[in-house]
């Protein structure tokens, strides 16, 4: 039997299939590759917009939780029990800080 609770299964795959367009679309010099599953996200910065820390930290100024990982990657993990309006939010704060990631 199929969740389609508001935070289920059905939700995490539209939502993330959205999050992953999105990140895809934006078409950012600073990200060599997306990777995931549902709403899990690996963002695999240039050699450039290294480490992936620099960009962790500034999401964390902007109110949004990612984790660096091999300083290579940045990881996200948002709650299963996402609205679209937040993960909108969201977006509206990583997308300008991967577009800036290499210049610093």
């Amino acid at each position: 039997m199929r969740d389609r609770t508001p935070g289920g299964r059905d939700a995490s795959a539209r939502l993330g299939a959205y999050l992953h367009s999105a990140l895809r679309g934006a078409d950012l010099a600073t990200v060599e590759e997306i990777r995931g599953r549902g709403l899990w996200a690996g963002i695999q910065l240039v050699e450039a917009a290294r480490p992936a820390r620099r960009s962790a930290e500034r999401l964390l100024e902007q109110g949004v939780l990612a984790k660096d990982t091999h300083e290579s990657t940045l990881r996200l993990a948002p709650p299963l029990v996402i609205s679209q309006e937040e993960l909108e939010w969201g977006l509206e704060r990583i997308l300008p800080v991967l577009e800036r990631a290499a210049n610093a």
